[in-house]
């Protein structure tokens, strides 16, 4: 019998040839041939001594006796060493084996259907358990339902071919479930998943977690903790800004909290502003809420204490003399002016104002006195009394007959009068006006104080030939009455006359400087 093999992998063909045409039974003579580049070529006569393929998943020595001599050898050098007792890896199929994901089972893959042009010339494929085979389409033994595309029949010379065997009885080779990695062979004969983690099979570190997966496991590490060189190593998710604003790290975890002021929200990282104003108000008048944190305001009248919670009552008047005009009344969150008896407070509440009782004919003098206005009161003034040898001409002049002997050395008239000044009256200051009211050819007038200037707080100062000003020089503060005696000499060089007039002037000094 004349066998075709096609490619590189000549052991497992002859192999695959072996197992489905002899099942493992002595053969006189087989020629195995190998078609490159469409040339049929002779590579080996053999006897088969034995063929042991238990599963698809090992393979053992196959010995040959070639029919030119010898005694027992194997077929190609160097195949025993690289294959005996060689045992492919069980989550893998070996060549000609497909892995079926849904059980787990390496099932035999059908290369006359998924190889195109898997045997050509007048060569037939036949699909065996792990590969296939290329026969000759005349061969009696194999009539598959699967024929060659190509329709060019093979041309070449064929070698002599062997004497024709009967067909044998063919053993059925079955086919055993495998179970790839991770997996098991349960009761039922299916594979399922091993639990690796269930049953300590991993070789997950103590630092690791064990997580089954379908087939197999994954050491993975818990959440705060990341894979580094094989061990878990805690994530400080604080360098990370995972928090708003204060983190602590902890081992696989971490904590926000924030500052006074503020709250945590329900995401555990982000802080939210407190309304002290509105929870607890700690203020004990105004209360102000700011970003993480409240000031606290008082009302006007009232300034904060030290500790910024309470507040107290503020002393205006203690901030300036000038804020009233008289007297500054201190109360709780306010103030007010008041002024003394005989002045009225004006409209912008500081300053104060005479009241004229004359006017108002609120005083008590008699009706022989007369009522003089004065600031923050009134003076009554009684009639003037003209001394001897005065008589009284008027209601407030006197005069000193010419005819009287005693009058020689007096002044010829006394006038007199009344004015008032405020206390502490700045200086100086003119504060009264002395005139002649007749002017005779060649008659010159001299002014001068005459008595009442003993403390020096005035002068006069002629401002013409016939008048003269009172100037006040000192700040005088009251209540005081001073009373001047004002003279102004007439002399006349051309009739050689000296005579003199007085003004008595009465000055009433107010207590107060309004």
């Amino acid at each position: 019998m004349i066998l075709f093999v096609h490619g590189s992998d000549n052991l497992l063909v002859i192999k695959d040839i072996l197992e489905g045409v002899v099942g493992g039974k002595e053969l006189e003579t087989a020629t195995i041939m190998r078609i490159t580049h469409n040339n049929p070529e002779r590579i080996l006569t053999v006897t088969i001594l034995a063929l042991c393929l238990p599963s698809p998943g090992n393979a053992q020595v196959v010995t040959f006796w070639p029919r030119e001599g010898g005694g027992p050898r194997n077929a190609f050098p160097g195949f025993g060493q690289h294959i005996q007792s060689y045992s492919l890896p069980e989550q893998q199929c070996t060549n000609g084996f497909d892995l079926d994901r849904s059980s787990g089972q390496c099932l035999d893959i059908d290369e006359c259907r998924t190889i195109p042009e898997a045997c050509r010339g007048d060569m037939m494929c036949v699909n065996q358990n792990g590969g296939y085979l290329c026969i000759p389409r005349t061969n009696p033994v194999y009539r598959g339902p699967y024929s060659n595309p190509y329709s060019n029949p093979y041309s070449g010379p064929y070698p002599a071919a062997a004497p024709p065997l009967s067909a044998p009885n063919y053993p059925t080779i079955s086919r055993p479930l495998i179970c790839r990695f991770g997996y098991q062979m349960d009761e039922s004969n299916q594979c399922v998943d091993v639990d690796e983690c269930a049953t300590d099979s991993h070789q997950c570190n103590p630092t690791q977690i064990c997580i089954n997966t379908e087939g197999g496991y994954t050491c993975s590490c818990t959440d705060g903790y990341w894979l580094l060189e094989g061990q878990c190593l805690d994530i400080d998710e604080c360098r990370y800004g995972y928090c708003q604003q204060l983190c602590a790290n902890v081992p696989g975890s971490y904590s926000c909290t924030c500052n006074p002021g503020f709250t945590l929200n329900e995401d555990g990282r982000s802080c939210q502003d407190v309304n002290e104003c509105a929870t607890e108000n700690p203020c004990v008048q105004t209360c102000v809420n700011t970003y993480g944190s409240f000031i606290c305001r008082c009302d006007p009248g009232y300034e904060l204490a030290d500790d910024g919670v309470h507040c107290s009552d503020m002393d205006e008047c203690s901030f300036s003399e000038f804020l009233c005009q008289h007297e500054c009344v201190n109360q709780p969150g306010t103030y007010f002016c008041s002024c003394p008896p005989g002045y009225i407070l004006l409209d912008d509440n500081r300053s104060c104002q005479d009241i004229n009782e004359c006017e108002h004919r609120n005083h008590t003098c008699s009706l022989q006195q007369t009522c003089y206005n004065l600031q923050g009161g009134f003076k009554c003034i009684d009639p003037i009394r003209c001394e001897e040898p005065y008589l009284r001409i008027s209601d407030n002049r006197c005069m000193c007959p010419a005819e009287n002997p005693g009058c020689r050395d007096q002044p010829f008239t006394i006038l007199y009068r009344d004015m008032d000044v405020v206390s502490g009256r700045s200086v100086p200051a003119d504060i009264f006006q002395m005139q002649a009211t007749t002017r005779y050819p060649g008659a010159y007038y001299i002014f001068q104080i005459k008595s009442g200037n003993e403390g020096r707080e005035f002068y006069m100062r002629q401002t013409g030939p016939i008048s003269a000003t009172l100037v006040m020089t000192r700040p005088i503060k009251g209540p005081r009455e001073i009373q001047l005696d004002l003279e102004m000499i007439t002399v006349n060089t051309v009739i050689n006359f000296r005579g003199s007039s007085v003004i008595r002037l009465r000055i009433y000094v107010s207590q107060y400087p309004f």
